[in-house]
């Protein structure tokens, strides 16, 4: 059974939505950001005070829901060795911790969400700001990865072609890292099917050539995704949303496209997702992808379609574009990350802009009219 988001009709940026039990105040959230700020010679995976006053600041800033950077459900999983994860019970415990913050200190009533990955093929990297690139070698804290098949990303290390029991670990570590963050408090959850992580390296036939039952048709290609979606939904509550983050787009010939991205939402829809998350992009690194303002919302828009409500997200930065977004139901809701991060801030300023007034904390009252 699903169930979805409140009909949109001439619903602006900031009407209320609800999904399944979940009451947001608006339709403005923080898009997942990595920030690969843990530190894995003191505690592999547990965020840290960055990572409270990172996200802290978007609740007093007025966004509905906060979602995570990609949180690792196993060591393997994580894309550098700085990633934050959601495996062991001191990570959930410093994750309770910053929703405890978020939640008591949002005057608008913010929410969060943990988003739940694995980087598969792409997983132990050097960090963004590390000043080196590719993979990490075992000397250096680095580890063996696992894919589809054997073949690598670009010029990153090979992985290890995944049997059926490396399938039923991945599955099995998604619904224990689901059981951990609903007792750290997390609202919601995203599972992470985008960017060329491992559900999105199962989807993809310019990854997936697999010849068994988890590749070659569509269907084969789906079932890794379904099979973690329908395990994640088996241990969350009945009430609480469950939300997919996609690539609708491989930007590539033969990849995936808008079409088989509406008929994968629907058949998530049907084992339990309530709100996909679009996004674009990260199979292969030869794609040409068209970047630009709002370039993923014709994306989100054709996912829409298939009547399960979705999100936009991608160079969306002004209070109007992204109000016109929902109100021409292209999207339900419209997710930021960069222009968050130049102003968390970024939903009073642009709730005043469009006419409504969020209420600040009272620490900011005096600031007056954002």
């Amino acid at each position: 059974m699903t169930h979805a988001a409140t009909p949109t009709g001439t619903a602006g940026l900031f009407d209320p939505i609800t999904l399944r039990s979940l009451e947001l105040p608006h339709r403005g959230w923080v898009a997942a950001m990595c920030q690969y700020s843990c530190d894995p010679a003191v505690a592999p995976g547990v965020p840290t005070d960055w990572h409270l006053v990172h996200l802290g600041q978007f609740a007093t800033g007025g966004a509905a829901l906060i979602i995570t950077e990609a949180a690792a459900v196993s060591h393997e999983g994580m894309i550098s060795p700085r990633d934050a994860g959601i495996w062991t019970q001191e990570q959930a415990d410093a994750w309770r911790r910053i929703n405890d913050f978020v939640h008591e200190h949002s005057a608008v009533g913010t929410k969060t969400a943990i988003q739940l990955a694995h980087a598969g093929r792409k997983a132990s990297t050097y960090w963004p700001f590390s000043g080196r690139r590719n993979s990490v070698p075992a000397a250096e804290g680095g580890w063996e990865t696992v894919g589809p098949t054997d073949e690598a990303f670009g010029s990153y290390a090979a992985p290890r072609a995944m049997t059926e029991e490396d399938i039923a670990k991945v599955i099995a570590d998604f619904g224990a890292a689901a059981v951990r963050a609903v007792d750290a408090g997390f609202d919601t959850m995203e599972i992470h099917a985008a960017h060329g992580y491992l559900l999105h390296q199962f989807l993809s036939p310019l990854v997936n050539t697999r010849t068994d039952g988890w590749g070659g048709s569509e269907e084969a290609r789906f079932r890794l995704t379904l099979e973690v979606v329908r395990e994640v939904r088996r241990v969350i509550p009945e009430t609480m949303p469950l939300l997919l983050r996609i690539s609708a787009s491989d930007w590539s010939d033969g990849g995936i496209d808008g079409a088989v991205s509406a008929r994968l939402a629907t058949r998530a829809a049907e084992e339990g997702v309530d709100f996909v998350d679009v996004s674009s992009g990260g199979a292969v690194p030869a794609a040409t992808i068209p970047v630009g303002p709002g370039y993923q919302v014709a994306l989100a828009e054709e996912v829409r379609g298939s009547g399960v409500p979705t999100g936009a997200v991608g160079l969306i930065s002004d209070a109007r574009q992204a109000d016109a977004v929902v109100r021409e139901d292209r999207a339900d809701v419209v997710l930021i990350a960069r222009a968050a991060l130049r102003d968390p801030h970024w939903w009073m300023r642009a709730a005043h802009e469009l006419g409504h007034e969020l209420v600040p904390a009272p620490q900011y009252e005096r600031a007056g009219a954002f």
